[in-house]
């Protein structure tokens, strides 16, 4: 595979507004642990190989156990999520994936069983910006792994 265009050098201004969304995640009600599985959760959905690499490598970075990563896909049957963590994986899935008729009540019930309105407020706009960078990096085939060093990535240890 190799890459279409550099969207970073040909829309520097969209860029750096995304990456302004981006960064602030680091301000976030929701735990960087949780943001770490939203975002990789909504790579696999979209199957955008570059975010999912760059994320993680992130988690692991991070501290993220490596079964919980395997059992990602299959968090309805894993034990190994908490309901907060189920909460925003259920959020980050059906917002990937809008419904026909939208977001059933059901669903946001159930995560605001868990999350305040300002944390599922921080959650959206942290799933809004990775569905957006799928785009872009899918669209754009833009290499697993090629900004590694750039992002510090090599340190998660994975090759």
């Amino acid at each position: 595979m190799s890459q279409r265009i550099n969207y970073m050098q040909q829309s520097p201004e969209f860029f750096k507004a995304m990456m302004g969304l981006s960064n602030a995640e680091n301000d976030s009600s929701i735990e960087q642990k949780i943001l770490h599985l939203v975002h990789i959760r909504a790579s696999q959905m979209n199957g955008c190989g570059f975010c999912l690499d760059m994320h993680i490598k992130q988690a692991k970075i991070h501290g993220e156990g490596e079964l919980r990563l395997y059992h990602l896909p299959i968090w309805r049957e894993s034990n190994l999520f908490t309901p907060r963590e189920r909460a925003a994986l259920a959020w980050t899935e059906i917002l990937t994936k809008i419904p026909e008729h939208g977001v059933p009540d059901e669903v946001y019930d159930r995560v605001r069983g868990q999350l305040s309105e300002k944390e599922l407020s921080d959650l959206t706009f942290s799933v809004m910006a990775i569905n957006a960078w799928n785009r872009v990096n899918i669209g754009f085939k833009y290499v697993p792994g090629s900004a590694d060093v750039a992002f510090g990535l090599t340190k998660a240890g994975l090759s």
